[in-house]
């Protein structure tokens, strides 16, 4: 286990925010998981488990305890003529494993590829992209109350899984369990999905099979979105809002051009990024903060910006978005 004091989060936050941390402490195994639990001194502080920092925004320095995964690995515990179940650690990186099964010829995680983030944050956040979803391949999740230090056995329909939505991450079960380990469904015999976004567009005459849907999907979204290394962001900052569909249809007779994604005969799913653009949200600045040119529904740290100004400019955005087509937009960020 490593402990450090008056940490630096820069390397911990992809909108590459310098803020500090009270304390940092990175734990490697499960018995360090169930020490750390039982330290009076640790646990009677504020608390916060993070990832990779691909989903946060640090509003200022955390005087508590930032917890970090070191758990790793990859195990292969079971499989069949069709499926393979993997054990994987949480603290993975994501894209590396979903390049690892695309490599191994197991189906189901390509759509999901170049995601940043780490594979315990894939159950906590129900991570998704063109067309698909990691809970559509989660068997099992491992987990550790904050409260007794007991471990527990999430199945998938425990997580309660929904859009950019978790068991774990309702109001009231917020920070009580950390993951430790995620065991996915993998296909031997891959069915492709490639209705989706450009994805179709951009694989026609290629072969499709794993690695090629894997470089299209990479190619797509450096193509779409900024590099975090160059212009500091978490992706999308705001989830795509579902509506009715009676009230889809009313705005669709004033804004013809609405796309939306059908979800149920009463609900449809409209982009944010249509939203925002609509609204002169696309290449609008708060300080150093300011809405990508290349995808509206990213804000970036192009200079030096503070997570006040972040904040601030994506407040702006759900306020010029609500007035124009009275649908508010959700963070999609975690704020701290």
């Amino acid at each position: 286990m490593r402990i450090y004091n008056n940490y630096s989060l820069l390397p911990h936050n992809t909108f590459h925010l310098d803020v500090k941390s009270r304390w940092f402490v990175e734990y490697e195994s499960e018995i360090d998981l169930q020490k750390l639990l039982r330290d009076e001194y640790f646990m009677s502080q504020a608390f916060w488990h993070i990832g990779q920092g691909s989903n946060l925004l640090f509003l200022s320095d955390f005087n508590g305890v930032i917890v970090h995964s070191g758990i790793k690995g990859i195990e292969r515990i079971r499989e069949d003529e069709n499926h393979v179940w993997l054990a994987v650690g949480a603290a993975e990186d994501w894209d590396a494993f979903a390049a690892y099964c695309v490599e191994q010829g197991w189906g189901g995680l390509e759509n999901l590829s170049l995601i940043p983030g780490e594979v315990g944050a894939s159950a906590y956040q129900n991570i998704g992209a063109y067309g698909m979803e990691a809970a559509d391949y989660i068997e099992e999740v491992q987990a550790y109350s904050v409260e007794t230090g007991e471990k527990r056995f999430f199945s998938n329909e425990d997580c309660k899984y929904s859009y950019r939505h978790s068991f774990f991450k309702e109001p009231e079960n917020r920070g009580l369990y950390y993951i430790t380990q995620v065991t996915y469904k993998l296909s031997k015999k891959p069915e492709y999905k490639l209705d989706y976004g450009d994805l179709e567009k951009k694989l026609k005459g290629k072969t499709i099979n794993l690695q090629t849907i894997r470089k299209a999907i990479i190619s797509i979204r450096k193509d779409k979105l900024p590099d975090p290394q160059i212009e500091g962001n978490a992706g999308s900052f705001f989830m795509n809002p579902y509506i009715s569909r009676i009230y889809y249809e009313r705005l669709k007779k004033q804004y013809p051009d609405l796309p939306h994604y059908p979800v149920n005969e009463e609900t449809v799913k409209v982009p944010a990024a249509w939203l925002i653009e609509q609204s002169g949200g696309k290449g609008k600045t708060l300080g150093g903060a300011a809405v990508s040119e290349k995808q509206a529904l990213v804000i970036v740290n192009r200079n030096q910006a503070t997570g006040e100004e972040i904040a601030l400019l994506a407040e702006e955005i759900r306020k010029a978005v609500w007035e124009k087509f009275g649908i508010e937009l959700q963070p999609e960020v975690n704020y701290i």
